[in-house]
């Protein structure tokens, strides 16, 4: 297939998505009412302490039910999809592995958070989510290392580093955990993940093409339609949110492509906003443990920017704008430091 065909198949993908998520919205949001999927307000860090700025802030969202996991929508949509139209060993069923493996990991938590009780209703507890996604990008990295035969990395304007079996397992696990979270914790305003996320599987989307990985690139393109049918109905005000039913199911399948693009030191470029909210929730926890003194007024930064008066609409937008610039500058550098 030349360049044409394969854009336009990815293409067609991206519409499936799209229209199979608009299909599938009126079905979950009839059952995320009838058996109240409702979100319950975080008040607590992850190390027990309140959190009286961000109650605060969105005090107003929880005023009325608002239901959560509406990634089971992108969860059912991708899969069908790629199952169906581009499912293949080598390009496809890794990144749908990973993407259904963070999924997983996203429903257990969302479902201990919208039927749990108590202290227990928050959810999974951290250590115990970072277990869960360690474990699923431990596998997916073992089979890349040793069923795919993929043991090196690029380093752009370099060239590839071999760096055998265990340490690309390593990284590969890396790279999903770290992906993983820094999506959860950037799913915090009305269409601020599900943009990031767009522009950052957009990206890779892009790579995977010029690279020819057409079924790669249609995955992105399905994962795609699914966020455009997502933000459709996240924009502010929301109607749902994606949970981390969506967060983790976006982040580990971003950390996979990634790893199947051999873009893995492009991944801090190309997410750098949502490598900029990790280490602001980071840096607040560090400071706050050894010091006794916050750094920012709420973490992660979005929520402190929230706090200094900053518009919901004005962050998101911005941060779409600034995923945009680092999209183009992933781009420049895979061109021209080899990785297509």
């Amino acid at each position: 297939m030349n360049l044409n065909d394969e854009m336009f198949y990815g293409l067609l993908l991206a519409l499936a998505g799209f229209l199979f998520s608009m299909a599938l919205t009126p079905f979950y949001t009839h059952f995320a009412y009838k058996y109240k999927f409702w979100k319950k307000q975080k008040k607590t860090t992850v190390d027990g302490e309140a959190l009286p700025v961000m109650t605060k802030l969105h005090a107003h969202k929880f005023k009325h039910v608002f239901p959560t996991m509406a990634g089971l929508i992108g969860v059912v949509a991708v899969t069908v999809v790629t199952w169906v139209f581009n499912l293949d060993r080598g390009q496809t069923w890794l990144p749908l592995v990973g993407f259904l493996g963070g999924a997983l990991v996203g429903v257990i938590d969302d479902v201990i958070n919208i039927f749990g009780s108590g202290r227990g209703a928050a959810g999974l507890r951290g250590p115990v989510k970072f277990f869960l996604i360690t474990i699923v990008g431990v596998a997916l990295g073992w089979f890349f290392a040793v069923k795919l035969g993929w043991t090196s990395i690029l380093i752009p304007f370099l060239g590839n580093l071999e760096i055998g079996i265990v340490a690309m397992i390593i990284v590969f696990a890396f790279a999903v955990v770290a992906t993983s979270n820094a999506v959860n914790i950037t799913d915090g305003l009305d269409g601020l993940s599900g943009g990031l996320s767009m522009m950052a599987y957009g990206t890779f989307g892009v790579i995977a093409l010029f690279q020819g990985n057409m079924l790669l690139f249609g995955f992105c393109m399905t994962v795609i339609g699914w966020l455009l049918s997502y933000i459709w109905f996240n924009v502010p005000p929301a109607r749902f949110m994606m949970g981390d039913t969506g967060s983790f199911a976006l982040g580990a399948g971003l950390g996979v492509v990634a790893m199947m693009t051999n873009s893995f030191l492009l991944l801090p470029i190309i997410c750098l906003p949502a490598v900029i909210e990790t280490g602001s929730s980071l840096l607040q926890l560090i400071s706050k443990k050894f010091f006794h003194k916050k750094i920012f007024i709420s973490a992660p930064l979005h929520h402190h920017l929230e706090a200094i008066g900053w518009g919901e609409a004005k962050i998101v937008m911005r941060f779409w704008i600034f995923a945009g610039v680092c999209a183009i500058v992933g781009i420049f550098i895979a061109a021209t430091g080899g990785a297509i």
